[in-house]
């Protein structure tokens, strides 16, 4: 559980920053290579390069050099521990609400 946790957590982390956000965004539509990338950005390659980074060392994308270019590829199953994490949290919301209501409508019939 505390490893879930852990992954979880880097995992929000990574994707608490609007840029990285918009990387996996556009991941979403297929590799891309670093430059094509960062071209969209107003910042630097050196610091674009940190949320590639960060992206990819919490696992959201894996990066393959060829020659010298640099390819991002989204790895979607990492998306899925976040997809876990929100199913749960609903679920336990809607139980809630769910005894909230059976309170609420009893207490009209009694």
């Amino acid at each position: 559980m505390a490893q879930y946790s852990a992954q979880l957590d880097g995992v929000f982390v990574a994707l608490a920053d609007p840029t990285r956000r918009a990387v996996v965004r556009r991941l979403g539509h297929g590799p891309m290579s670093v430059g094509d990338l960062a071209r969209e950005f107003p910042m630097t390659l050196p610091s674009f390069m940190k949320h590639v980074r960060t992206l990819e060392s919490n696992g959201l994308i894996r990066t393959v050099k060829s020659g010298r270019v640099r390819t991002c590829e989204l790895r979607r199953e990492r998306l899925a521990l976040v997809d876990d994490w929100l199913a749960e949290q609903r679920r336990i919301w809607e139980e809630r609400t769910d005894r909230l209501e059976q309170f609420v409508t009893q207490e009209d019939n009694a």
